[in-house]
């Protein structure tokens, strides 16, 4: 996959935003192992930008992982500075799991009281109904009810 390239502005825009970031992934004597890409790949996805520290190599070989680690994750790199890594990528859109029985949740509505008196404001405050619950036109929330069961079905279902 292609890294992002980024303009000078946005890097410096993303220079900004990383430098009170605390570093994610760290990158050991054992240098950038499969387990390490996941690590980046995985603080990519939740994140969005991170910081990786190099524990061991040279300047040479630092720059060598950042555009590894770019080009292999499709991300961009934005700083490396010392021994720090800085990866910025695009998080991607979370995907919603999609469940039939799932009702809709709590609703909020406006409620207005009108003043008894002519010339004051309206009150005006927001209600959240749950399932259960309904909106009288006094604007009060109430539990629903439980249904009553008819006398003359349950008997005639035990019998």
């Amino acid at each position: 996959m292609p890294r992002i390239e980024l303009t000078p502005a946005q890097r410096a825009a993303h220079r900004g935003d990383a430098h009170h970031l605390e570093p994610v992934v760290m990158i050991g004597a054992d240098g950038l192992t499969d387990a390490v890409k996941a690590e980046v790949d995985a603080a990519l996805n939740a994140h969005g930008l991170i910081k990786v520290r190099a524990l061991e190599g040279d300047r040479p070989q630092r720059e060598a992982w950042l555009q590894t680690l770019a080009d292999e994750l499709n991300a961009a790199p934005v700083q490396h500075i010392g021994k720090l890594l800085v990866l910025w990528r695009p998080i991607p859109p979370k995907a919603k799991a999609v469940d039939e029985d799932r009702k809709p949740g709590p609703r909020e509505y406006k409620v207005v009281k009108y003043s008894k008196k002519g010339g004051q404001r309206p009150e005006i405050k927001t209600v959240r109904v749950l399932g259960n619950q309904r909106l009288t036109p006094g604007g009060l929330v109430k539990k629903a009810k439980r249904r009553q069961k008819s006398a003359k079905k349950s008997a005639s279902a035990a019998g």
